[in-house]
């Protein structure tokens, strides 16, 4: 049973499991739906998808397997410049009355396919044709008493019998630019819990243990709290050309504050010196040497440094090299000795990457980092999450 749906599944890159696929099959057995495919489109995906990246192949592989019905690729067929608003028709009463509909959501849908192979341009106004503004039953913006609407903003004479807006499933392309939510996902995969404090919560398992042991007599147990006990220190380069990626930082370091209980940040600009500091508004009354932080901070600490890496080679390579101070050792040594008491260290870097090879200190830093240079996306943020949670 549904095993051409397991195999449908794995055609498109699912890892799906055997497991999963019982525990459908008995969530199905235990009737938790019945006759709805809605229902069970999201208790499969529940049951069979534990990363919310993969959810477009999952509706690919679907709608795929329920033989189009609910496919997702027809309207990405559509051109976008086909669906932006022209000319609108006004219809009359009379003219709405006139029109027909095509007999069914069967037909409907075949009818929508073989428009798709036949036209070949932006049609508005018409009552055919893929369009806008018309009394077509396939486009937008216009009027038709059984149609598909396609990529309207909101409703309009709400007459359509199927909506199908383009799904936008940027967030968690695993090459897309991050946003908070899928920030938090990603640093989710550092947590390791440990249980710290005092007893203050109820050990059921413990609980039951005891009271068995006492022939029934209750006997409470408690423990401490689980916590993530993973440390982090995180370093921010700002000013010059990281205010171009303001929005992308802010955003981790919310989503870092979220979900690390031990976490501490700090400021550079362009490459570590011999100092950093906490407030970027009073850097100079906040400034923190960095052999106090290495005296301060266990071996430990995982270390994020975040910066797009690009400045004049001579800053990390010579004394003197900064362009805010004069630095009597070079920024390479610093981030040299960053490394040794930190082993467990990436570097994110929110500039494109396909711009990287442009620059020749992203080079250099990537040969200091060991390679540990990572691209701010989702793929990027969590291959570095993969490495800092390596047993080192």
């Amino acid at each position: 049973m549904l095993v051409s749906f397991f195999l449908t599944l794995r055609k498109y890159g699912l890892k799906s499991s055997i497991t999963e696929l019982l525990d459908l099959l008995k969530a199905l057995q235990h009737q938790l739906i019945f006759a709805s495919l809605d229902d069970f489109y999201l208790l499969s995906r529940l049951c069979l998808v534990k990363d919310e990246s993969q959810y477009d192949k999952f509706d690919r592989a679907f709608a795929d397997y329920f033989d189009g019905i609910e496919s997702l690729d027809l309207a990405a067929l559509i051109p976008d410049h086909w669906l932006l608003p022209g000319l609108i028709r006004q219809l009359s009463d009379e003219d709405k009355a006139k029109l027909a509909s095509l007999g069914g959501l069967e037909q409907l849908l075949e009818q929508f396919k073989q428009r798709l192979k036949e036209q070949q341009e932006k049609h508005a106004g018409g009552n055919k044709w893929i369009g806008t503004g018309g009394s077509s039953p396939f486009g937008a913006y216009g009027y038709h008493p059984e149609g598909i609407r396609v990529g309207q903003q909101g409703s309009g004479q709400r007459r359509a019998v199927k909506v199908w807006d383009k799904r936008d499933f940027k967030d968690f392309d695993q090459n897309a630019e991050l946003n908070h939510r899928a920030m938090q996902l990603a640093l989710r995969q550092l947590r390791r819990f440990a249980r710290t404090g005092q007893a203050t919560e109820l050990d059921l398992t413990g609980t039951i243990k005891a009271t068995a042991q006492q022939a029934g007599w209750l006997d409470l147990k408690f423990q401490s709290e689980r916590h993530n006990a993973v440390k982090v220190l995180m370093f921010f380069d700002i000013g010059g050309s990281m205010d171009d990626y303001i929005h992308e930082c802010e955003q981790l370091f919310a989503a870092a504050r979220t979900e690390f209980k031990h976490l501490e940040f700090f400021y550079f600009h362009n490459c570590p010196y011999e100092q950093v500091w906490r407030t970027h508004q009073r850097r100079a009354a906040d400034a923190v040497p960095v052999t106090q932080l290495l005296q301060t901070y266990h071996s430990d600490y995982k270390v994020i440094f975040v910066g797009d890496a690009t400045m004049g080679p001579y800053e990390i390579t010579y004394p003197g090299g900064s362009v805010e101070h004069f630095n009597p050792e070079s920024g390479e040594v610093w981030l040299k000795r960053l490394l040794a008491h930190f082993p467990q260290a990436v570097w994110l870097n929110p500039q494109p990457q396909a711009w990287w090879g442009h620059y020749h200190s992203i080079a250099i830093l990537q040969k200091l980092m060991h390679n540990q240079m990572y691209g701010m996306t989702l793929e990027g943020l969590s291959s570095a999450i993969r490495h800092l949670s390596k047993r080192h």
